[in-house]
């Protein structure tokens, strides 16, 4: 089960930790990110989001024990800033992600990440104007460039793995202690001051990235990937043909085979077999209580009619049967 945990019951408390088993929760209880998850792997999966509001600043440390798609979007008004983990191993928008990388990303722009086991990584979200406003009182503003896309920044790797470390230790003590944190206006801003400075610092040491010719590849396998995943959840209960996605992203069987591999380690059929099992479940944890709802009507909305099937994949995924999931609706998802 999800477990948010705080220091008191402050409406907005500045530290929240939350540990999940459900990868269909990791969108709840965000107030600064859009994040949606689909698991990959039939393995038992946990991971932990803590994030901390500094103030101008908020910290967001995120791990992972197993292959996941998420797809992220910081909220009105943020840029974010990303790092990961030395052992961490995926990919970002179809790039690799590496030891030098600082990812940027403009306010409501959605990233596609696809995370390997030990996946770490800390964001950083913060307004424009306050990084504006810092460069210009330093008069160094025209050495500031904003995103305007998500953009792989070639970056010193000693620091981007100094502002990593920072996050970590930020997430990991404010997880230990949150009341140092709800309680004191002094430890949010000097903690600030140390993310913000250590930011700076290795956003003036990078460039914009001149991709490998393989990231490159891998970022239209990317582009491909999303396509025939929009295409699919447009076409809620339809029967979607594999010839129907390579319509919809004009290319070749081979090349969406490909794609889908590369980027998903799954074909397409398999990956869009995932995801609808995962709408399939928040469907059933939304269902209203006493409701008409059931799991064969929800099973067809979305593709499945071969109901024995459904429920054995579906409880290979989840470890539990969809009629389990129906009775517990509306309880807290972790």
């Amino acid at each position: 089960m999800a477990e948010p945990r705080s220091s008191d019951s402050s409406p907005t408390p500045a530290v929240t930790v939350v540990d999940f088993t459900d990868p269909t929760a990791a969108g709840t209880g965000l107030e600064l990110l859009a994040q949606d998850a689909v698991q990959l792997q039939a393995q038992p999966f946990h991971a932990r989001r803590v994030t901390v509001n500094l103030g101008d600043v908020n910290v967001v440390f995120h791990a992972t024990n197993q292959q996941v798609r998420t797809r992220t979007a910081s909220h009105q008004g943020l840029l974010a800033y990303v790092v990961f983990g030395p052992q961490t191993l995926g990919t970002v928008n179809g790039v690799k992600v590496r030891a030098d990388l600082l990812l940027a990303a403009p306010a409501q722009t959605e990233v596609g990440l696809v995370s390997e086991a030990g996946w770490e990584s800390v964001t950083f979200l913060v307004g424009a104007a306050f990084l504006q406003s810092h460069m210009a009182a330093r008069q160094r503003l025209d050495e500031l460039r904003l995103p305007q896309r998500v953009e792989p920044l070639r970056a010193d790797a000693p620091r981007v793995r100094q502002l990593f470390e920072l996050g970590k230790r930020v997430a990991e003590t404010a997880a230990q202690a949150p009341a140092q944190f709800d309680e004191s206006p002094a430890e949010r801003a000097a903690a600030q001051v140390e993310v913000v400075e250590t930011l700076l610092s290795a956003l003036r040491a990078s460039s914009g990235s001149t991709l490998a010719r393989s990231d490159q590849t891998r970022q239209t396998q990317s582009v491909i990937v999303k396509a025939a995943e929009d295409y699919a959840l447009s076409k809620i209960g339809q029967r979607i043909y594999v010839s129907d996605l390579c319509k919809a992203t004009a290319t070749s069987e081979r090349a969406l085979e490909y794609a889908f591999k590369t980027v998903m380690g799954l074909s397409p059929v398999q990956f869009l077999a995932r995801l609808r099992l995962h709408r399939a479940r928040e469907a059933l944890l939304q269902a209203p209580s006493g409701g008409a709802a059931t799991v064969s009507t929800i099973a067809l909305e979305w593709g499945f009619w071969h109901f024995g099937e459904f429920a054995k994949a579906y409880k290979d995924l989840f470890n539990e049967l969809p009629s389990d999931t129906l009775r517990r609706r509306g309880t807290p998802r972790g």
